[in-house]
């Protein structure tokens, strides 16, 4: 490779795409992520369990919201399709999501509870999750499948968010319709069965949820093999392996791309897998190649990781880091 090349391959690379012009739509299970925070400084009289004197408690979107409001803090037009209950944390959530600069398209399920993951810490340690959900009723996700096939020809890329909470109960259904329309598609996938995800355009697993699938890998080339088979198998344009502290590792047919992780210091990976898919998804929205994109989601995965809870990456940071990548 030329000097020049070379340096016009880093130029791309620390190009800050044009997510305004993206439009991303998400669909997948939502919850409402509520965290409290306290003090402890003595153990219960009636079990051994310390108290928490909760001092202040703060609530964000969880799941494909969560997904939805990344892509909305780099400045995509994201939209956000999902079902919640008809009750008080679905109220709050639709806020959540509203105040994000999301434009949400939430059905209200009457007969279901909305899906809360109660967090308590102390000393920004967690101590205890507790979590309310339900799955959807049948003429819920009807509606919401009925709006999908509505919002297609309107969008760029389509996300599907997969928290194993029922809301894609028809996943294989939508990504037919999705790739039928011309429309990339990208899942975070859950479960040990990948099947129902055949024909996506990429799959976004951590090493955990593809080891349930593929098993116990040895070494690089183990892992490379069941990846690839596992890529063919279902018919997927790539295979996107995010790998923590490792960073991650692009699957396609034209062969393996890695990126080393970008994060200074970890302080909390939930929620990374989120913004991964957000910043591939609007990166690939924005006209990336998908090696690039998947170097601003590695770079855009360093910075989350820095962050307590679901948060988001905005694109002043962003931008800033790409330079620095």
């Amino acid at each position: 490779m030329s000097e020049a090349q070379r340096t016009g391959d880093e130029a791309a690379r620390s190009t800050m795409p044009d997510f305004a012009s993206a439009r991303v739509l998400v669909v997948g299970d939502v919850m409402l992520d509520r965290y409290w925070f306290g003090d402890v400084d003595r153990i219960s009289p009636e079990a051994p369990v310390p108290v928490v004197k909760v001092v202040r408690s703060d609530e964000r979107p969880g799941g494909a919201a969560n997904v939805a409001r990344n892509a909305a803090a780099l400045g995509a037009h994201s939209e956000l399709l999902a079902v919640v209950g008809d009750d008080e944390a679905g109220t709050s959530l639709q806020a959540l999501v509203d105040g994000a600069g999301v434009v949400s398209r939430l059905r209200r399920d009457a007969t279901i509870s909305t899906t809360v993951k109660l967090r308590v810490l102390s000393r920004q340690q967690q101590l205890l999750r507790i979590d309310f959900e339900n799955v959807p009723s049948r003429e819920a996700l009807a509606d919401k499948m009925a709006g999908f096939l509505e919002r297609l020809a309107e969008v760029d890329v389509v996300v599907l968010s997969d928290y194993g909470k029922g809301a894609l109960a028809d996943v294989a259904t939508m990504i037919a319709a999705a790739r039928a329309a011309g429309k990339p598609v990208l899942v975070d996938p859950k479960g040990d069965d990948y099947s129902p995800y055949r024909g996506a355009t990429v799959l976004t697993p951590n090493r955990a949820e593809l080891r349930q699938v593929v098993g116990r890998w040895s070494d690089e080339h183990d892992l490379e093999q069941r990846a690839q088979a596992l890529r063919s198998r279902l018919e997927l344009d790539a295979l996107l392996l995010t790998r923590s502290e490792e960073g991650m590792t692009l699957f396609t047919a034209t062969g393996v791309t890695h990126e080393p992780a970008r994060a200074r210091e970890v302080y909390d990976v939930s929620g990374a897998g989120d913004t991964v898919i957000a910043t591939l998804s609007s990166a690939l929205a924005a006209g990336c190649p998908l090696a690039q994109a998947m170097h601003v989601a590695n770079v855009a995965a360093g910075i989350v990781v820095g962050k307590l809870g679901t948060a988001v990456v905005h694109r002043d940071e962003l931008r800033l880091s790409l330079l620095q990548a």
